[in-house]
């Protein structure tokens, strides 16, 4: 499965869309224990071991042929599948937290056990397949079709938290190592990965390694914490994971350790990869074929180095593949940031862009020497999502090697550090050549250009300003002439635009990363603006013609 036949499969479901859940039952069934199993032992140092234990043998995938009823299901009919509220995993303890599970169907055929680990104990049962844990009355399944089958398995699960313990989940865990979660609007967006092997390596083919068991401690009475273990397993490598998931108010916030054992060499690890949709925005209008003015779950990639410097990295919908990497020593802290809140930025009641959460990493430990890596993909739509990031290790990795990362997730609508520094707010595009307030015409000549400008706010541009302290501009273009470069105060933002010209020199349409900050009082006052600008191709360098021409 590749990660557009993935991804089309699960975005269209509800569950991730955050819209109200799988319908409720009339009548309450009798509730009952579901977990089945036999007891066994366990802890997260048997789970390491049984993880590189199984990392030295061959790969075998679990991966089960479904009966046609389920294996033919459309997005909507899977969606259809109802769970009984009344069999989620922690019902008779009437806490703020439960959990649900997804059903096996479509392209979600790789089955994933499921185990509750008693109170205060190192004792684990599994939870067992079986169909009367859901209503199949609003989908289309032959239910005869189950029988004989044995266990199914699930495909994933989902969290829930007072006050919609049975209305809308919080935390979702769908096909292959993908997750989500949400912040206080119960909108979903992006989504995390346990890993990725191969993104974007020349000569490999990506491959998608899957969570295929998920233990769960069970949480103490009216906790909003709980932790979860989980198994990770494909051809180059297995994996040991605790999630302790934090069930915040306005956020949630996952601490993850994980410890890896290549089966293989691997070209390119990814470690906390996270995937988004950028479709248009500010900086790319022309890429919005809808009447929604923005159509995006992030919109820059944002990033704290290990040297102090943030950076911000404005998304693109490129109209080829485009692969970039950023070099970093033990970073601080990097994600993916929906930044713009407004609803009327997007006009959007259906995808509700304006409430997606951003999604930040903050290491644990030394990471050492490495890439923050991104993938951006073009796409026309939004049902894609077109862009990728992770860390890269500098170390090769090579079979038999242990590799620990400790770090936090936090999904909330803004991440839980900003710089002190003056920050972008966003960027724009659109035709240059002629000053502010005019347009080409008889009294400019009509020389092509874009015209580009960025927002910065916040830090101590207002003090600057009120002190008539002078704001300079370090901007690097390597390509191309820069003209007309204006440093404007907007009141109404209390920040400083600074927009500039760029004509072509060349024909060529190869990427430009331009590179912007501010200084004062000979010092850095600004996050740096990294921007890759795609040349308009020069049989499209002109301008529409005014009226009177023609």
């Amino acid at each position: 499965m590749d990660r557009r036949t993935l991804l089309k499969s699960s975005i269209a479901l509800a569950a991730w869309y955050g819209l109200p859940s799988a319908p409720l039952f009339a009548a309450a069934r009798a509730a009952s224990d579901i977990a089945d199993g036999e007891s066994e032992a366990f802890s997260f140092d048997w789970l390491q071991q049984f993880a590189k234990d199984l990392a030295a043998k061959a790969y075998q995938s679990n991966v089960e042929q479904l009966p046609p009823t389920l294996a033919n299901l459309t997005p909507q009919q899977y969606n259809d599948i109802g769970y009984d509220p009344e069999h989620s995993l922690w019902k008779e303890m009437n806490g703020p937290l439960d959990i649900q599970f997804f059903h096996v169907g479509m392209a979600f055929n790789q089955p994933v056990r499921m185990y509750s680990i008693a109170p205060g104990s190192q004792q684990a049962k599994e939870i067992h397949f079986r169909p009367d844990l859901f209503d199949y009355s609003k989908a289309d399944v032959d239910v005869s079709q189950l029988e004989g089958q044995g266990d199914l398995g699930f495909a994933g699960f989902r969290v829930f938290k007072e006050p919609s313990l049975t209305e809308r989940d919080i935390v979702s865990f769908l096909g292959a190592s993908y997750f989500r979660a949400v912040d206080d609007t119960y909108q979903y967006g992006l989504s995390a990965r346990g890993v990725t092997v191969n993104t974007y390596s020349d000569g490999k083919t990506e491959e998608f390694p899957a969570f295929t068991r998920f233990w769960f401690e069970t949480p103490e009475k009216g906790a909003t914490t709980f932790t979860a273990y989980a198994l990770l397993d494909s051809p180059s490598l297995a994996g040991a994971y605790r999630f302790i998931i934090h069930c915040e108010d306005e956020r949630v916030v996952m601490e993850i350790d994980k410890h890896l054992y290549p089966r293989e060499s691997i070209a390119q690890l990814g470690i906390t990869p996270m995937t988004s949709m950028f479709s248009c925005g500010t900086q790319q209008r022309d890429m919005c074929l809808t009447f929604h003015p923005q159509i995006h779950d992030s919109d820059r990639l944002s990033m704290w180095l290990g040297n102090g410097e943030w950076v911000c990295r404005p998304l693109n919908n490129p109209p080829r593949v485009q692969f970039n990497t950023f070099g970093d020593d033990n970073p601080k802290g990097f994600g993916l940031l929906q930044t713009d809140h407004d609803f009327s930025h997007y006009e959007d009641i259906v995808g509700n862009y304006h409430k997606r959460p951003s999604l930040w990493v903050e290491p644990k430990g030394q990471w050492g020497k490495g890439e923050i890596q991104m993938l951006e993909i073009p796409t026309t739509g939004e049902t894609m999502d077109n862009v990728v990031a992770f860390w890269k290790p500098e170390q090769p990795i090579e079979p038999g090697q242990e590799l620990n990362y400790g770090y936090k997730l936090y999904w909330s609508a803004q991440p839980p550090v900003t710089p002190e520094l003056a920050r972008v707010r966003k960027t724009f595009t659109g035709i240059g050549g002629f000053p502010e307030g005019w347009a080409p015409g008889e009294h400019y000549p009509e020389v092509w250009a874009k015209r580009i400008a960025v927002d910065f706010i916040g830090g101590e541009l207002k003090h600057f300003y009120d002190n008539d302290i002078d704001i300079k501009t370090q901007l690097d273009v390597p390509e191309g002439d820069v003209k007309q470069l204006d440093i404007l105060w907007v009141e109404e933002i209390e920040g400083f635009r600074i927009q500039f010209d760029w004509y072509p020199t060349s024909d060529s349409t190869d990427p430009i990363n331009m590179r912007l900050n501010l200084t004062a009082d000979s010092k850095t006052v600004s996050e740096t603006w990294l921007f890759q600008y795609f040349p308009t191709p020069p049989e499209e360098r002109e301008y529409p013609k005014h009226p009177a021409a023609v």
